[in-house]
């Protein structure tokens, strides 16, 4: 019933009864975005969430009839980008899809523009139409795409505080029903991939009682790769 309802409102559906055909599915097409069932026959969804996001990076809804707070962050904090309580609205769901769709789809157009914008600090490389993250050490640093999209937004805006609703806002578009908390998980998500002490994080500072600070100076320019296809 879902799936016809998704369907027929513009979306192509392919469906998996178990982990096994997901992944089957995954490696046999381009999948945009994954809505999972936590209770899944088998292997259960979050344990199936953690192994895709291990090697992948595409947008993972989660779906659960559990309406606690610990199933959601934990959800999160493996690297789900949204997660929805059952029962819901179909028109909710298909509301998350598309806002997650509508990300990608920008972060595509964006790689068709012939000028591309790294933001630099302290020896960090974001390339904006990559979307891509670079260490110090010239390595690629996995992020999920809500990662992305809020550490993005951080960079946009150094220096200044930003409160959950403004970063909610700026990076995922405010989704309905966003779950302010979901921003303090992919914080920390965030710090322990580029923090050298997550604990005493030295870029993305707590602001007791107001947001967050992102204290490291920024640079922007442009990717040289494309500066010479220019």
């Amino acid at each position: 019933m879902l799936a016809r309802f998704l369907s027929d409102h513009g979306l192509k559906v392919s469906q998996a009864g178990d982990g096994q055909a997901m992944f089957a599915l995954c490696a046999a097409a381009r999948i945009d975005v994954i809505v999972l069932d936590i209770m899944m026959p088998g292997e259960d969804g979050l344990s199936l969430c953690r192994r895709m996001r291990a090697q992948s990076s595409v947008p993972i809804i989660l779906l659960t009839a559990m309406s606690g707070d610990t199933d959601r962050i934990i959800g999160l904090e493996i690297g789900a980008d949204d997660y929805v309580v059952k029962p819901f609205n179909p028109r909710e769901l298909l509301a998350r899809i598309r806002a997650v769709t509508r990300r990608l789809g920008a972060a595509s157009i964006n790689a068709e523009r012939p000028v591309a914008t790294l933001y630099e600090f302290a020896g960090w490389q974001l390339n904006s139409s990559r979307r891509t993250l670079t260490s110090p050490a010239g390595e690629l640093t996995d992020l999920t795409s809500g990662e992305f999209d809020l550490l993005a937004a951080f960079l946009e805006h150094p220096q200044r505080v930003l409160t959950r609703d403004q970063l909610l806002d700026l990076a995922h578009g405010r989704m309905s029903e966003a779950y302010d908390r979901s921003i303090d998980v992919q914080i920390s998500r965030l710090r322990r991939k580029i923090e050298a002490d997550p604990q005493e994080p030295a870029f993305i500072k707590t602001i007791r009682n107001e947001g967050y600070f992102f204290a490291a100076p920024v640079a922007l320019q442009q990717d040289p790769a494309m500066r010479k296809h220019g």
